[in-house]
């Protein structure tokens, strides 16, 4: 896993007062157990974490292995329910859904972007972008307009009918954005996002993340790299299940 070489970001003009914009997702005494098949305590991941991201805040979680960011992020990615707690997203507790209700609704308000990027080698680059929309019903005409323009948007409108192996690693990585943006998220996770390309690459792909950002875009980011840490607005660092730092830069 590579260690990208990363250039501060732009500078920020003005101050942003985020006690005043709406929270899009708030944890509230979240605790994750992971239990033995005897029912007895394996581990207890998340230990009552209390934290509120606002709209548009890029905000990088960090820890060593096993501090629980990984957990958080399934948490907050509506991938795994809190064993205690609410979490409400975009104003709904998703602590409580049923795991169909669960699947649909992360599937509407997440947009998930993976280090191994996990494009279908089957598909083309558009075919892949379309999938969540086809999971959400939208009519093929739709697929069509919508995965075509976020193709363009991160500069592969040129590339729409290959397939994964004919493009470089910088390319999968940002048709996996465009897939991660079609459904027109609450909220962009990306987990690792730069961990298996190159440095001048991950600059590459780091710079769209500034310019979705820079949109509006709420972007929570899980990384060990300290130096995309500080390209963030916001660091929230885990230790034993716990919040050990929140930190605005």
């Amino acid at each position: 896993m590579s260690v990208i070489d990363v250039q501060p970001a732009p500078a920020r003009r003005n101050p942003v007062d985020w006690d005043a914009r709406p929270v899009v997702a708030e944890l509230q005494g979240v605790r994750k157990i992971y239990y033995k098949p005897d029912g007895s305590v394996l581990v207890e991941a998340l230990r009552g974490v209390d934290m509120r991201i606002p709209q548009g805040q890029l905000v990088a979680i960090m820890g060593a292995s096993g501090s629980g960011k990984s957990t958080m992020m399934n948490v907050l990615g509506c991938l795994d329910r809190p064993t205690e707690g609410k979490y409400l997203l975009d104003g709904q507790n998703a602590a409580t859904m049923d795991d169909e209700a669960l699947s649909h609704f992360r599937g509407k308000k997440i947009g998930f972007i993976f280090q191994a990027f996990n494009l279908i080698s089957q598909l083309t680059i558009a075919e892949n972008v379309e999938v969540p929309l086809f999971y959400q019903g939208v009519s093929p005409a739709e697929r069509e307009r919508r995965a075509m323009e976020k193709l363009a948007l991160v500069g592969l409108g040129d590339r729409v009918h290959h397939r994964p192996s004919e493009l470089s690693g910088g390319q999968q990585q940002r048709a996996a954005i465009a897939r991660a943006l079609v459904t027109e998220p609450v909220i962009l996770m990306a987990d690792e996002p730069t961990g298996n390309l190159d440095s001048a690459t991950g600059q590459a792909i780091l710079k769209i993340f500034d310019d979705l950002h820079a949109q509006g875009m709420t972007i929570i980011m899980v990384t060990h790299d300290p130096a995309i840490g500080k390209r963030c607005e916001r660091v929230v660092r885990l230790r034993d299940g716990l919040i050990e730092t929140d930190i605005l830069n």
